[in-house]
């Protein structure tokens, strides 16, 4: 939604925070939830431990360089609005705000592939309720009454699926509902959460600021939400432990006594906590007694490089074609389809030709040949955010008195989304500090 080294570069010194406990924290995962997590403890002056199974950090949301088409790509796409509160906290934090562009127009483009018709919705809350008035602003095809009828969602019990309170044909539905909720909820956007569904429109079109502006990390993935949290969190003095993958979990009098590895083990003190930050299948492995969400849908990324792209920077939305999104910087043109199970038994080569025919017809090229691509196929990109699936999100806290869960999946309020597992970090924190000033006492 390029690689700069200095992000990793710790001799920048900033002001440390003072220790104010002697408590120690485990951080179990160093994806984006676990990042947010150990970012927000070592802010507060806690001794932060991060333990990652990989050789890196940040999960899914990360950058490679990628040997075939010779640059750094990420491994997904990802829209951010600046009406993402945790985010823009989480980088503002870690000193990463200038990482990411900023589209000055606050509207969202598409284009219909089938009848090559081109719109924009708009991000400024107002002028956008007003705007409805008026035909021209309203999507390509849509009365006035169609948006009146949407108010069904408001009311929605949380156990209602979206294509039980909208309707799922005509215009609005093909040309915004849609894509909206495929786009935010990776499921099916007829059997999707009219609940979370409900608290995405909530967030951007009716609360928060006037106006929203749309964010794309400049150089990747990496170099916005990850380089810059390590070098944050290395220089708050905390521990990192990568290729330590976590086996079990030792317990003693109700709660989390010793992180157990494959060939090594770690005692928690009696007063230190614990946060899991791992995704819901790992986590059952280690907590079996705990329901998870347990089924999942994909999502299929294609990366092409262009022997020149003249267009600047930016993004677009797809009706109409495979892909749903199509996100250029440079000669590199990123492609997203989410709930991508009907596609996955396609081979690279058929995606990639099914998807250069969406980039052709968006930016009428006439490059007829199949550029160098990448496609990255993820099985398990999020859970399947359905009434019945939304309903197994455990709460954050554990039977367990020093043990607290974050991660997109869990029970946020919000769909499996980067703010989602921002949001979930940032509260799985302040719940250990609470409980460590709990427990020292007044």
């Amino acid at each position: 939604m390029g690689c700069c080294p200095l992000w990793c570069d710790v001799s920048i010194v900033r002001p440390h925070a003072k220790s104010v406990v002697d408590d120690h924290v485990h951080v179990i995962g160093a994806g984006l939830a676990g990042l947010s997590a150990a970012v927000r403890l070592v802010k507060a002056g806690v001794k932060v431990s991060i333990y990652e199974a990989g050789s890196e950090a940040g999960g899914r949301c990360r950058s490679f360089f990628d040997s075939r088409l010779g640059c750094r790509i990420d491994n997904g796409n990802h829209l951010i609005l600046s009406s993402n509160h945790a985010v823009m906290d989480y980088l503002q934090i870690i000193e990463a705000e200038n990482t990411l562009h900023v589209h000055e127009e606050a509207v969202i483009p598409f284009v219909d592939l089938e009848e090559d018709i081109r719109w924009k919705i708009l991000l400024k809350k107002r002028l956008g309720l007003w705007a409805l008035l008026f035909p021209s602003q309203r999507v390509p095809g849509t009365r006035l009454i169609d948006y009146v009828t949407a108010l069904r969602l408001v009311w929605a019990a949380d156990d209602k699926a979206i294509g039980q309170c909208l309707k799922t044909s005509g215009s609005l539905w093909r040309r915004f509902w849609s894509p909206l909720c495929v786009s935010v909820l990776n499921t099916d956007p007829a059997l999707a959460s009219a609940k979370l569904l409900r608290a995405v429109v909530w967030e951007t079109f009716i609360s928060g600021p006037a106006v929203t502006k749309p964010l794309v990390p400049k150089d990747g993935l990496s170099e916005t939400f990850v380089n810059p949290a390590l070098t944050f969190l290395k220089e708050h003095n905390a521990d990192f432990k990568f290729n330590f993958s976590v086996r079990k979990l030792d317990y003693s009098n109700g709660r989390v006594a010793r992180l157990l590895g494959r060939d090594s083990a770690v005692d928690v003190a009696r007063r230190d906590m614990v946060v899991l930050a791992l995704p819901p299948f790992a986590t059952q492995k280690l907590l079996p007694e705990l329901g998870v969400p347990d089924k999942y849908e994909p999502i299929i990324n294609g990366h092409f490089r262009l022997r020149e792209l003249e267009h600047e920077r930016s993004f677009i939305g797809i009706v109409g074609g495979t892909a749903e999104w199509l996100f250029w910087r440079d000669n590199i043109v990123s492609t997203t389809v989410s709930s991508a199970k009907a596609l996955l038994n396609k081979t690279n080569e058929e995606l990639a030709m099914r998807l250069w025919c969406d980039i052709s017809r968006v930016f009428s090229l006439r490059q007829a040949e199949l550029p160098p691509y990448r496609i990255i196929r993820e099985k398990r990109a999020t859970f399947t955010q359905t009434p019945e699936q939304v309903q197994k999100r455990p709460k954050m806290a554990t039977a367990f008195a020093n043990l607290w869960l974050a991660g997109d999946w869990i029970d946020t309020g919000l769909p499996a989304t980067i703010e989602g597992s921002v949001r979930s970090g940032e509260h799985a924190a302040r719940a250990v500090i609470k409980n460590i000033k709990i427990y020292q006492g007044p």
